[in-house]
């Protein structure tokens, strides 16, 4: 029973920190232009964001056994609440200087208290449920999609109707009321800390392999989020609520592909490679027809926009759920302990290479598509996506013989071959 309600109360925090996050993302920007912030220097405050994450990823997930899984969760939703209502306050601060440094403060605090949050339910879902891992992050993951859904025109409409102030703090007393709620649900998980490092579990070739996958999923996002927008605005002439209208094509599919992806790749985990592989084949197929790619030489209608939208949203469900319960495996393979300490570990990594792939999806994505064009930005997302596919096919093609060679020189057993040989 106890179980059941904690992974009920991670639905409901991840659903909390992603509205958090999405109505970050579409409302602080015009904030920060009005507090006489330069586009330059809200670039360098969102992407602080990434760069903490990443760094407070590292750090949680190597120590979550001495600082306790549970507390984690707690202690970060509680400070993301926190900056969340502080967000909600920034309005009142005076222009130039005092704002921007407040706004970095802000963000790098939130961007670790994140971190912690998500880290810890990764991982207590991982302990929770160890034969169910990708199932339930599959069903987590449809409160993801929703709260990409929700959060903007939710917060959109409570910022026209009341104010800057109040969705921020509707938002903030909401993960505060989440906070005792985890404390009573949630199970205290003791674990002995373990030796192995980030560097021991990057030694295998799998792991590199899916990490490098695990950022051109998150560039790919990174990049739609700074660039779609104003790129569709741009050449369809349609409003800003269309393009919400729009965005859902991405965020349905997703939603509903996650819970069923995550089913199959329990009871067949044999399938975890290949669902990567044709995951990044199609999320390659989708930015390249996205823009299209300019040497293809059509239009690109609306209708084709928006069905690259849903092959994109589906192959991120495809791709990304497989992505966690096969490192958990690859870092039991490496002998790695079986237990919260890896666990978390894997969960630090995971979140750590998505970051980072936050990070860069912007940055690079808006050079790309501000000295050459939205359909090149895109298509260099497509390329990523596609060597990803082809660097897994590749790994899978000659590590197969190398299993096949190893089962060939073990040899044949009978009751004639001696249990020792000399």
């Amino acid at each position: 029973m106890a179980s059941h309600r904690s992974v009920n109360e991670l639905k409901t925090a991840e659903k909390g920190q992603t509205d958090v996050s999405s109505f970050h993302s579409t409302d602080c920007n015009g904030c920060a232009l009005k507090k006489g912030a330069s586009q330059t220097v809200v670039g360098l405050i969102f992407g602080c964001y990434a760069v903490c994450n990443l760094i407070g990823s590292l750090i949680l997930g190597r120590y979550i056994v001495q600082i306790g899984a549970k507390f984690m969760l707690v202690a970060g939703l509680f400070v993301s609440a926190g900056c969340t209502i502080m967000f909600g306050l920034l309005d009142r601060v005076p222009s130039g200087p005092a704002f921007i440094t407040l706004c970095f403060i802000v963000r790098s605090v939130d961007a670790v208290g994140f971190a912690g949050a998500m880290i810890s339910s990764f991982a207590l879902t991982a302990k929770i449920f160890p034969d169910r891992v990708a199932t339930v992050l599959g069903s987590l993951e449809i409160f993801t999609g929703l709260g990409l859904i929700l959060g903007p025109p939710v917060g959109g409409w409570f910022y026209q109707s009341f104010g800057y102030e109040v969705p921020f703090m509707l938002l903030g007393c909401l993960l505060l009321l989440m906070v005792p709620f985890n404390i009573y649900v949630l199970p205290n998980i003791e674990a002995d800390a373990s030796k192995d490092s980030f560097f021991t579990l990057l030694s295998h070739v799998k792991v590199i392999l899916i990490c490098y996958a695990i950022f051109t999923l998150s560039a790919g996002l990174g990049f739609l989020d700074a660039t779609f927008s104003l790129f569709v605005i741009n050449k369809f002439h349609l409003t800003p609520g269309y393009v919400g209208i729009i965005m859902l094509g991405l965020s349905l599919p997703y939603c509903l592909a996650t819970p069923l992806m995550g089913y199959f790749t329990d009871k067949y985990p044999s399938v975890r490679m290949p669902f990567m592989v044709v995951g990044g084949l199609i999320t390659a197929i989708g930015f390249w027809l996205l823009g299209p790619i300019p040497v293809l030489n059509i239009s690109g209608p609306l209708w084709l926009l928006v069905l690259m939208l849903g092959l994109i949203g589906f192959s991120l469900g495809l791709t990304a759920i497989p992505m966690f319960p096969e490192i958990i495996t690859c870092a039991y393979e490496k002998g790695f302990e079986e237990g919260l300490s890896t666990l978390g570990m894997v969960s630090g990594l995971f979140n750590a290479i998505w970051s980072l792939g936050m990070f860069y999806g912007p940055t690079v994505g808006g050079l790309i598509t501000q000295h050459l064009s939205f359909e090149w930005a895109a298509t260099v997302q497509g390329g990523l996506a596609f060597l990803a596919a082809f660097f897994i096919v590749v790994y899978s093609f000659c590590h197969k013989p190398q299993q096949q060679r190893a089962g060939e020189d073990r040899g044949p057993t009978d009751e004639s071959t001696p249990l020792l040989n000399e």
